[in-house]
């Protein structure tokens, strides 16, 4: 045999020894907790099997009691009542929620003449009224309902048990115990002690695999008392059963004489025999690897001299190619050791079946581990030279290809038209290369230059002309010349750019104009706020100079006083508008978000307008959902949205007409809608009502701030949604459109 051939069975042998051995310290860390550390009963399996054990004990025999016990045991806390009792609001929200149920529905009722109905709905509706009442009432009555739905998941939970009597039986047939309630003196056992016998003549290495005492149970498993792991949980039955608070002493053992078939045996059995072949793999992994270090230091030059010869080949595949490759390389080398660590952590009795898929998975893991240090060494010279990396990663394949798309698509479709003209041009050559050839193809090469080839000469020039336009309009544009706008012809890059120029020309027109209007626009601010500012404090003036007059009377003094706090109030009114409007303008403002009823919310604001609302001559009509609607926002800021709609309803809504609030649940979103007649004509520029100190009331006769809407837009954008006003006529509306929470 020569040196070459020696040293491929010397390389073949090393990477057997080193991919058993790294299987070996792989299946350590995956698997070493669950055998090395000691016996079964330390073991998760035996942990989880006893627990369950124990949970199961707990229900069936040292907690039992029948259904009608159970039933009696069940109490009511004074805390249950009040939860109950406000868990949809308080008495007056729960009575005004059930109105706003029904207030349509009747009312629907009575417009179609349909008596039966509307006594039918009238009724339901007093019914849950005078249900609801009795809940704040009495104390009795809501016991009553709690213990009626306390009953019902008491039936539910010996409903379940019985579906886990017969997993019990098993394995209290695989589990002995012998317990004994310390306080009370009872014993429970499944033990057959006779007269005289001792409990060590049962509970002892003899009779049993391992024998624990109950407090030791409870301290390695954790075991709380609780059956949640095991069964469905029932709250009601779990307080009950833990409320008895009885304490046990005694052992608890895995019988030998079980029947061999029992989970909790076989279990014990397979664990056995997994450990002592898990144990011998480990030996024989370290031997391996040890072996296989001792061949390395030997033989180094022999064992990595062998992957010099595919280095050359290896260095012409594409960076990113082998990168890829490696990758893929370690990954299957990772499974091929877990095949390998299967095959000696979990037993099988079929040797040779185990041997082969043995064998198969040590030469993939040899043959790969091979591979991949062969790569490695390849990859680890670019360490120390970065210009050989940089250098080669331009001549991968994902470079190229991403620098060729790049380059040919940077507008996709003049890329793909050079690929069309180029395609017409190639055919055209080939034609004009086979006319040459044959004469025969003359005419046909005659007829696709006057079909093909002059059309698309006639559409280049077209396009150069077209291009030579709009180089010159942009050097117009570029020297501040408006001009015309250029010519939009068909949808091509050259007309999608005459465009994008038009539209440029017309956003520079634009922003003239919003820069002519902006500068209207705080010549207006500034008088607004100077007229809404100078009215209050002109009267402050005004009467404080009253009150200096000598011998004024007290009641023209106290006049004077009233006026002077009024109109101070009023001024302070406008500078905290002014201020929150600016704060919320910059966004300089904390939200305190949290999980708000939008529906409950909008009641509260108009419970706030109640007595306004009252005495105005509005019909307010109000539709909403049955149920809550949810949205994750700051409900003080929120509630200061819906306060300045309902504020700007009141003052600007036509006397004696109707306003129509609406929430409604679309989808992910809340929509909430505010509609009214107006008093006063709007201008056709809706998005000045935004501006602040801006008023439908042109006059600004109203008490307004003019800051109402530019506050709530503000704080819509805050939270993400959108504020929009629609105006038809005198008809004006308003929609806040939120994320919406499940």
């Amino acid at each position: 045999m020569d040196i070459k051939s020696k040293s491929k069975y010397l390389v073949v042998i090393w990477a057997l020894l080193v991919s058993f051995g790294l299987s070996g310290l792989f299946s350590a860390f995956t698997n070493g907790s669950q055998f090395l550390q000691g016996d079964y009963v330390k073991s998760g399996e035996y942990g989880y099997q006893m627990g369950r054990f124990v949970s199961l004990l707990n229900v069936y025999k040292l907690n039992s009691m029948s259904k009608e016990e159970m039933k009696k045991k069940i109490t009511v806390s004074d805390e249950e009542i009040e939860e109950h009792r406000t868990r949809y609001g308080n008495l007056g929200e729960q009575i005004s929620n059930i109105n706003m149920q029904y207030e349509q529905q009747i009312q629907d009722a009575k417009d179609s003449g349909n008596k039966t109905v509307e006594t039918a709905l009238t009724k339901e509706r007093d019914t849950k009224i005078a249900d609801i009442t009795e809940n704040f009432n009495s104390d009795e009555h809501v016991r009553a309902k709690i213990v009626k739905e306390k009953e019902k998941r008491v039936d539910e939970f010996y409903q379940e048990l019985e579906k886990y009597r017969r997993q019990f039986a098993n394995l209290e047939r695989a589990y002995k115990y012998h317990l004994e309630d310390a306080d009370t003196g009872e014993v429970f056992t499944n033990l057959n002690l006779k007269e005289g016998d001792s409990l060590s003549d049962y509970m002892n290495s003899k009779e049993m695999y391992f024998v624990q005492d109950y407090s030791d149970i409870q301290d390695i498993y954790g075991y709380t008392g609780s059956y949640e792991e095991f069964m469905p949980y029932n709250e009601v039955a779990e307080a009950i059963l833990m409320n008895q608070n009885r304490n046990f002493i005694g052992k608890i053992g895995l019988s030998k004489n079980a029947p061999a078939n029992l989970q909790a045996i076989g279990d014990y059995k397979y664990f056995q025999k997994r450990q002592v072949l898990f144990i011998g793999y480990m030996i024989a992994s370290l031997g391996a690897l040890i072996a296989a270090y001792i061949i390395a230091r030997r033989k180094l030059a022999i064992v990595f001299g062998t992957f010099e010869n595919f280095k050359p080949v290896y260095a012409k595949v594409p960076l990113d190619v082998r990168f890829g490759v490696m990758l893929a390389t370690a990954g299957f080398f990772l499974l091929s050791l877990t095949l390998i660590s299967e095959q000696f952590v979990y037993y099988n009795s079929d040797i040779f079946s185990s041997l082969i898929e043995l064998l198969i998975s040590m030469a993939a893991a040899a043959a790969l581990l091979a591979f991949g240090l062969m790569q490695l060494k390849t990859m680890a010279e670019y360490r120390n030279d970065f210009a050989k990396l940089k250098d080669d990663s331009k001549k991968s394949l994902v470079f190229k290809v991403y620098q060729a798309i790049l380059d040919a698509f940077l507008i996709w479709s003049i890329g793909f038209q050079l690929i069309v003209l180029m395609g017409f041009v190639f055919f055209l050559g080939m034609l004009a290369v086979t006319a040459i050839y044959d004469p025969g193809f003359i005419v046909i090469f005659g007829l696709a230059s006057v079909v093909i080839g002059l059309p698309l000469l006639i559409i280049i020039m077209k396009k150069a002309g077209y291009f030579n336009k709009i180089l010159l309009n942009t050097e117009e544009l570029a020297a501040g010349k408006m001009g015309s706008d250029l010519p939009v012809k068909g949808k091509s890059v050259l007309a999608r750019h005459a465009a994008d120029i038009n539209t440029l020309r017309n956003s520079v027109k634009v922003s003239h104009k919003e820069q002519a209007k902006s500068e209207r626009l705080k010549t207006e601010l500034i008088t607004n706020v100077s007229h809404d500012l100078r009215t209050p404090l002109t009267s402050i003036i005004t009467y404080t100079e009253l009150l200096k007059t000598p011998d004024l009377a007290p009641e023209d003094r106290d006049s004077y006083i009233e006026i002077l706090d009024r109109k101070s109030k009023r001024l302070k009114v406008l500078i905290d508008d002014l201020f929150e409007a600016t704060k919320m303008a910059s966004g300089n403002i904390e939200l305190r978000k949290d999980r708000v009823d939008l529906i409950q919310l909008l009641q509260q604001a108009l419970a706030e307008h109640n007595e306004a609302l009252s005495q105005s001559s509005l019909h307010l009509r109000v539709s909403q959902p049955d149920h809550p609607v949810y949205a994750f926002v700051d409900g003080q800021k929120l509630w200061r949205v819906f306060d300045n709609l309902i504020g700007n309803i009141l003052k600007y809504s036509l006397e004696n007409s109707r306003v129509y609030i609406s929430v409604k649940a679309e989808q992910d979103q809340a929509v909430l809608t505010f509609k009214n007649v107006t008093k006063y004509e709007l201008g056709e520029d809706l998005d000045e009502l935004f501006e602040r100190f801006k008023r439908g009331d042109q006059s600004r006769h109203t008490d307004g701030s003019g800051l109402g809407l530019a506050i709530a837009k503000s704080i819509v954008d805050l939270h993400e949604g959108t504020l929009d006003i629609e105006v038809d006529g005198d008809l004006f509306k308003v929609t806040v459109i939120l994320d919406k929470m499940s």
